[in-house]
């Protein structure tokens, strides 16, 4: 048995050198993940068709998480199983961890030299300017009817006045889906699905880590256990990564909520609660800096971990890196491999596309809002050279990601210039 399955993994090396190689050259987030894909994996190599491609990449938007890293794991998975997709989520998500984990003690290791406020100091409004751009996008896409515009602009007033509340992205999202499923005018059901038996065991799993997780980080908070960042931590982000629609545009409010502005609320400042702290420059550097690298967005999970615990000495920033980079990415994991079985049956329910039109809807506004607040954090009325210059990085990113071609890993590469001439 060793033996065969030696053998049969052997059969695979050339698919993942192949996975290999795009990961360290998929550059410009899923929008660009998926063009990547088409070129690699369907009319280079023939792995799977261009339908296939195409569906696949459908069904993990109904899923939260990243998106493009449940693609290519279920590429693997069309392969060879849940072993391959296994080794494929490996293999593509390790080049951009290690990238942004290093990132992580670069930041850490050199505060004399202020790296924010100098070489990185364009990377904060660049990365709004990502932002706004994915707010434009995604509108034009999931807001076309009435319903849909009324629900992602309560989704933004609420999440911008509503910001460090933890329960306004679920119950939003919650909300959204139950609205678009009061009218079946839009989306028609056309067909009458025979009812089927769906083994639902294996969710089981995905729920117990969820539980799990939030019990043991809630027992090392009220308990005051030594190291209990590393418990919170892991909790925070298997909930950043089951709660997530929209992708890594959508995981940087969420972010923004749990570290930087909940540790300052006055309940925690009154409680002494020792909570986990980012400085907010330093949470925008990251976001920003992730869309220089090749690879998923999702790895900006490992450089958050590894500042959030950095003052704990190498050891718990490296042990930081390893569990952002794993608890942002397993749910994703679970989802996808233990719901794809099932998905050829639930696609014909059409609640599940009208529950998907109100998820969308939400996530636009959100991404709004986030665009809002970060605008607001800004000196609007400090009108400096660094500021105007700020200012015009927000709205020259913007501009070139809307109108031209040009990479977004040039876009970086422009800001460091910037930062480093002025």
């Amino acid at each position: 048995m060793p033996y065969l399955f030696t053998l049969k993994l052997f059969r695979h090396i050339p698919f993942l050198k192949t996975v290999f190689f795009y990961s360290i050259t998929a550059f410009g987030g899923p929008q660009g993940h998926l063009g990547m894909m088409l070129k690699t994996f369907v009319q280079k190599r023939k792995d799977i068709t261009e339908e296939e491609l195409i569906e696949y990449n459908s069904f993990c938007q109904l899923l939260p998480g990243a998106s493009s890293t449940q693609t290519i794991t279920l590429i693997g998975y069309k392969r060879g199983g849940v072993i391959l997709a296994t080794l494929t989520l490996i293999i593509w998500i390790l080049p951009a961890a290690f990238l942004m984990g290093a990132f992580s003690f670069l930041l850490s290791a050199y505060p004399a030299r202020n790296l924010t406020s100098g070489l990185l100091k364009f990377i904060e409004p660049m990365a709004i300017g990502f932002l706004a751009f994915a707010a434009i996008r995604a509108f034009s896409i999931s807001v076309r009817n009435l319903i849909t515009q009324v629900i992602m602009l309560v989704s933004m007033i609420l999440t911008f006045y509503f910001f460090k509340t933890p329960w306004v992205f679920p119950i939003l999202i919650l909300a959204g889906s139950f609205a678009t499923n009061l009218s079946s005018r839009r989306i028609p059901q056309k067909e009458v699905v025979k009812p089927r038996q769906i083994h639902w065991r294996n969710i089981w799993l995905f729920v117990m880590i969820f539980v799990f997780a939030g019990a043991l980080s809630e027992t090392a908070r009220k308990q005051d256990w030594p190291n209990r960042k590393a418990y919170n931590l892991f909790e925070n982000f298997y909930r950043f990564g089951s709660f997530v629609f929209g992708g890594g545009d959508v995981l940087l409010p969420m972010m923004l909520d749990q570290y930087v502005e909940r540790p300052n609320t006055q309940r925690d400042v009154t409680s002494n609660i020792k909570a986990i702290k980012i400085d907010r420059a330093d949470m925008l550097t990251g976001f920003g800096i992730v869309r220089a690298i090749p690879g998923p967005v999702f790895s900006v999970g490992s450089f958050t971990g590894g500042i959030a615990l950095k003052d704990g000495g190498y050891k718990m920033q490296l042990l930081g890196c390893v569990i952002g980079t794993i608890a942002i990415f397993l749910p994703s994991a679970l989802l996808v491999l233990f719901f794809f079985p099932v998905w050829q049956y639930m696609k014909k329910y059409v609640v599940v596309f009208r529950s998907l039109e109100g998820i969308n809807a939400v996530v636009v506004g959100v991404m709004w809002a986030a665009t809002l607040y970060l605008l607001k954090g800004t000196q609007l009325t400090n009108l400096t050279l660094a500021n105007s210059l700020g200012f015009f990085v927000i709205i020259t990113t913007f501009l070139l990601l809307r109108y031209t071609k040009v990479p977004p890993p040039f876009i970086v590469l422009g800001c460091l210039i910037l930062g480093w001439i002025f």
